[in-house]
């Protein structure tokens, strides 16, 4: 008798635990589908700029590494010396590049490799420039020391916070106005932002050419620095009902 009640029990032990371990249905209607409207906002900072960076660099040429080397870090030097005597910064001025590399000779008339090799070596250094009324000064001295590599002159603003801050708000209101728009054409309004995001964009005006060694120009080189355009662009995501 105990056994049979003992092999009952068991039974109804594993009855159960396989029904808490089935499917269990949930008796729930389907929410309806969310609608919403992804709008595009953009808003604009004008700003006049009051800092540059430059590339200055040295490219030598000589038939033995050793010389080219010798040549460019002469030449190189000179050219931080002149900036630093103009009033440039230490902490303003900045290696970027240091390469050296062997280049075949071709004759000019067959245009077939002569066997001699001539090693290039360029130097680079990326220069702040905190003062632009000197600008064309500056690029004048160092071409006069011996910079032969004058390339991609950008311009900034050193604080341009409250201008993107303002156009970021300018941005949001450009969507919603959009937004605004696309809802009441389709008898719809407005709800809760979903989601927003956005991105900063300048582009940079920008300056590239070579110069030669020797005396100094009779004129400062004419740098026009304008006017920078920085665009904020939102994208927001907003309920419609």
């Amino acid at each position: 008798m105990k056994t049979k009640l003992y092999l009952v029990a068991v039974v109804a032990l594993l009855a159960l635990v396989v029904s808490a371990c089935g499917p269990t249905t949930i008796n729930q209607q389907a929410l309806p589908p969310q609608r919403t409207v992804s709008v595009m906002g953009s808003g604009m900072a004008y700003l006049v700029p009051d800092i540059a960076y430059i590339y200055v660099g040295v490219h030598t040429e000589e038939s033995s590494a050793a010389d080219a080397v010798k040549e460019n870090n002469a030449q190189t030097q000179k050219v931080i010396e002149a900036l630093k005597k103009f009033g440039i910064d230490s902490k303003d001025i900045r290696t970027t590049n240091f390469s050296i590399w062997p280049q075949e000779r071709y004759d000019p008339q067959t245009g077939a490799s002569t066997g001699q090799k001539t090693y290039v070596v360029d130097n680079t250094v990326y220069v702040t420039v905190r003062d632009l009324d000197k600008l064309g000064d500056l690029l004048d001295t160092v071409i006069a020391a011996g910079a032969n590599t004058v390339n991609s002159i950008q311009f900034d603003v050193a604080d341009k916070d409250a201008a993107l801050k303002q156009a970021r708000a300018d941005a949001v209101k450009d969507a919603e106005a959009k937004a605004q728009e696309l809802a009441g054409a389709a008898g719809l309004s407005l709800g809760e932002i979903q989601s927003i995001g956005f991105s900063d964009s300048q582009p940079y005006p920008i300056f590239g050419g070579k110069g030669g060694g020797g005396a100094a120009a009779e004129a400062a080189v004419p740098i026009q620095p304008g006017q920078l355009t920085f665009t904020v662009t939102v994208n927001v995501t907003y309920e419609i009902k």
